[in-house]
Parts: structure tokens; sequence; C-alpha cells
């Protein structure tokens, strides 16, 4: 396995700040739409819906999301920043899985690897809505500790349009990518390249909250192979 070239490593780095962006907005519309920062739930939703409701408050509170005693209304942003990260690490693990041929069926018995393409033909038979939320369903299953299945965040979907395009920029990820050893290194990296400048550009005081952006860089694998060379071997 090969580490990324330079044109790899930029056309990814581009591909992972659109997605943060397609993915933040659509978390926000999403949350909007059920009213989950509101007081109280909208009169149309079902009863379902707002339990599905309640669970993600209780979870953005858990997140650090504050709820507002004097009006009941409560913040979304760390929320929002969880449902994004969430759903999109799904989809892109759920293409790594499958181009290591590491993307198992539901079979406990005898699991066999599937494909993307695959997975678009079982959806129909078996009622899903597409063959992505199908790859996911088994990319959370084989993760469940990265991917709890029953998170609240995974019942609630990201309004179609937004779905789309992070379908589609999952898609356009050239195979090669996913053969890298360096990959993922480099997409947690410029997931948090956007926080990170906004807190630099800030000049405030780094708290918790802005700590990972800053400090959780990717380190490349000669950097690595220096620091061993030089520390465990001397």
């Amino acid at each position: 396995m090969q580490h990324l070239d330079t044109n790899l490593r930029n056309l990814l780095e581009r591909t992972v700040k659109d997605a943060r962006e397609y993915a933040e907005a659509g978390a926000k519309a999403a949350l909007e739409q059920m009213g989950v920062g509101n007081s109280q739930p909208y009169a149309f939703l079902s009863e379902a819906e707002k339990e599905v409701r309640r669970k993600l408050r209780v979870h953005g509170r858990q997140l650090g999301d504050i709820r507002y005693e004097e009006n009941g209304v409560q913040s979304i942003e760390l929320l929002t920043e969880e449902i994004a990260y969430e759903h999109w690490h799904r989809m892109l693990f759920a293409r790594f899985l499958a181009e290591n041929n590491l993307l198992m069926d539901d079979d406990l018995q005898n699991p066999v690897s599937v494909s993307l393409e695959e997975c678009n033909e079982l959806a129909a038979e078996l009622g899903i809505q597409n063959g992505w939320e199908l790859a996911s369903h088994y990319a959370a299953r084989i993760l469940p500790q990265i991917f709890r299945p029953n998170s609240p965040i995974f019942q609630l979907s990201l309004p179609i349009e937004y779905q789309q395009n992070l379908e589609e920029l999952v898609n356009d990820i050239p195979s090669e990518i996913f053969q890298s050893t360096d990959s993922l290194g480099w997409v947690y990296q410029y997931w948090q390249s956007k926080k990170k400048d906004e807190v630099n550009k800030s000049e405030v005081k780094i708290g918790s909250r802005e700590l990972a952006a800053v400090t959780q860089l990717f380190t490349e694998p000669y950097m690595v192979s220096f620091l061993l060379d030089n520390s465990l071997g001397a």
C-alpha cells in the first residue's frame, strides 16, 4: 500500500472540506425541521418523531449544548457538528470497507463481502431506501463502537438534497485513495481544517472545545519513522 501523492491529497482535502459544509448544512436543516432547538415540538410531528426529537435534545445536552431554563430553548451547535461528522464518516467508512473487500452482509453464520453495487441491488429487495443506506448499515454493524446503530443521530435523516451531495462526493473519490495507508489520517485533519482556521483567526483563548481542532494533526509516516529512529532507536 502506498502513501497519497500530492494530487490525491489535494483532491481529498477539497472533498472533505466540501463534505463538512454539506453535512453541517444538512444536519442543521434536519434539526430545524424537527424543531429540536425549540421549547416545544411542532404539532405536525408524529409520536415517533417527537420521541426522536426528545432523544436528540437529551443527546445534545450530553454533548454540551445549552438548554435555557427561562424559555426551554436549546442550542444545537454541538449536536449539528456531531450529526454531520457521524453521517459523513459512516458513508466514507462504508466505501473504505467495500474497496478493501471488508464490507460484510448481515449473515452471522457465513458473512460474505458485498460491493456498493451489490448494496444497490439488495436495498430494493430488503425494502431499504437505497444502497448507501444499506452499506452504512453494514458499516455500523461491523464498527459498532464507532457508529452506534441505536443512536438517535442515525434516526434522523438528512434532507435529500444534502444526502445526494454527500453521496456524489463519496462516489467521486478515486479508488487509489481507499488503498493508501495514510488516507484516514488526512481525512480527520482536513475535517478539522475549517474549525482550526476559525479558532486561529479568532485570537481568543483556546478552551476544551477548540483544543482538538487546533492540536490533533496527522503525523506523516516519515515523521513517525524519524521519531522512532531517534527516540526508541537511540
